[in-house]
């Protein structure tokens, strides 16, 4: 049988996910999205990381699974009362284990916190059908963004 998380079988996952504090944990979440976008899926550094990384109003996450990072995304302010989602990553090896919901549901959880009412993002089209089953909401066409199908979708938060 296929081992891909490299754990020995039979072994719990424990994942956590919290906002970054610390210029480790900001280590650690960049390293995960060089290793999705830049890596895997040949996003160029320039278009990854651009000056909303630096906004102090941009909030960063990171996911650890048995203390390795494993995941990584932000959310900044779009207008007044709605927020933006964006670089959401997981590592290859640690997909399908929960770890994208457990990061959504931390960064809507901030979301209210911060007053948003609603939530923007771009999801890159293969990804389209998780955002859905979470109850985000397809708007527009399909688009490109660094050689990627994408389509926006968003969703309303309940306080």
């Amino acid at each position: 049988m296929d081992n891909p998380s490299n754990l020995p079988l039979g072994e719990k996952i424990i994942a956590s996910v919290r906002a970054v504090k610390t210029p480790e944990e900001k280590d650690h979440a960049r390293s995960v999205r060089k290793q999705v976008f830049i890596e895997e899926q040949n996003v160029p550094p320039e278009l990854e990381y651009d000056a909303h990384d630096e906004d102090p109003q941009t909030v960063h996450f990171i996911a650890y699974s048995n203390g390795i990072p494993q995941g990584a995304a932000r959310l900044r302010p779009y207008s007044s009362n709605s927020g933006k989602i964006e670089r959401v990553a997981v590592l290859k090896e640690a997909r399908g284990q929960g770890i994208g919901a457990l990061l959504m549901v931390a960064i809507e959880e901030q979301a209210v916190r911060r007053g948003f009412n609603s939530l923007k993002l771009n999801a890159q089209l293969h990804a389209e059908p998780f955002y859905r089953r979470i109850g985000y909401s397809p708007i527009g066409n399909v688009f490109l963004e660094a050689d990627i199908e994408h389509i926006a979708m968003e969703k309303e938060l309940e306080s």
